[in-house]
């Protein structure tokens, strides 16, 4: 069973925390830091799911999470982390097709659960 995740956060710290704790859980992971550039990681191989933070730099993860409902990827499970939990932020990612959403801070059991449970779900 493939295991490959893409994370999508711009914060250094975060992604290579998401990175370290997600690499010993047994998954294969990606980090794109660049709104502007998801939809081109996507291309060059395939994932199983990503973890896309809201505020980036080039492109929000809302625009990105649109394009991807609306592209070649409408099926692709995502889970929305930001540090943003406002009741909006929660209802416009659950309405451009967001699969989980998951607030900053999180523990690292949190991450690897919600991440087994979307690629299991895949």
């Amino acid at each position: 069973m493939s295991r490959n995740v893409l994370i999508v956060e711009d914060e250094p710290n975060i992604a290579d925390a998401l990175r370290f704790i997600l690499d010993h859980a047994g998954f294969d992971v990606a980090v794109e830091r660049d709104g502007g550039r998801v939809l081109e990681a996507l291309g060059r191989r395939p994932f199983d799911m990503m973890i896309l933070d809201v505020m980036l730099p080039n492109r929000s993860g809302f625009d990105i999470l649109k394009d991807l409902r609306g592209g070649a990827h409408p099926d692709l499970p995502v889970l929305m982390l930001t540090a943003k939990g406002q009741a909006q932020d929660r209802k416009t990612a659950s309405d451009l097709g967001a699969t989980s959403f998951m607030t900053k801070p999180f523990s690292n059991a949190e991450v690897v659960e919600a991440v087994e449970r979307l690629i299991g779900a895949a």
